[in-house]
């Protein structure tokens, strides 16, 4: 079993795993570990796992910290946090106390964070009742259909009393000669001579007003 810094090199407490370097197998370390090429097999380290958008995964991961913006295919067991940029792509579960996934990354798998810690309150999904069905202790009977009112005769009222037979109508006035209902004949002067008279030697007229029928 080979040490990350054997196999790949690296100054200080970082070892890079160059675009054209392939490496399977199983891989421990304890210095981080920035992966440009492809790392298959097993990977087992003390500190942070940085997958750069080049570097290709497909391994079962044991770490404190991981940060992966390539390609990652296998679970991620980690003690302290999980980070998945917006280049990140992983297939495969996640075991971490904290976990972020960043707006863009693409992730299939499963998160387990264990368990709350103290003093932290989890936040609970309201719970979804289901109604309960309890079998019925004794057989239903079949509704009775409610009585009907009883009709109540009422007395029939008494006929009306006779009222009195009215007066005759006085008869109409005799109609004017020519026919019943013609109008009146409009009225006509009629002046004729009146001879003279002897006396003083004045001159009257006199008007005689006859009704033309």
């Amino acid at each position: 079993m080979a040490t990350a810094k054997e196999l790949a090199g690296g100054a200080g407490d970082n070892t890079v795993v160059g675009p054209s370097i392939l490496i399977s197998g199983k891989l421990t370390g304890d210095e981080d570990l920035t992966v440009r090429g492809r790392v298959e097999g097993e990977l087992t380290l003390s500190k942070t796992l940085i997958v750069e958008t080049t570097g290709v995964v497909k391994a079962n991961v044991a770490v404190r910290n991981a940060i992966v913006s390539g390609v990652v295919v296998g679970n991620i067991n980690a003690t302290e946090s999980v980070e998945l940029t917006r280049d990140g792509r992983m297939v495969g579960d996640i075991r971490a106390p904290r976990v972020i996934i960043v707006d863009g990354a693409s992730f299939r798998g499963r998160v387990d964070m264990g368990e709350v810690e103290p003093g932290r309150v989890p936040v609970s999904r309201p719970a979804v009742t289901r109604p309960t069905v309890r079998p019925s202790a004794a057989p239903t009977r079949p509704m009775t259909p409610p009585a009907r009112p009883t009709t109540v005769a009422r007395p029939t009222p008494p006929p009306p009393a006779a009222r009195p037979a009215a007066k005759p109508l006085p008869p109409p006035p005799p109609a004017a000669a020519g026919g019943a209902g013609a109008s009146a004949a409009p009225k006509t002067e009629v002046s004729a001579p009146v001879p003279p008279v002897v006396g003083a030697g004045a001159k009257k007229k006199v008007v005689v007003k006859k009704k033309a029928r």
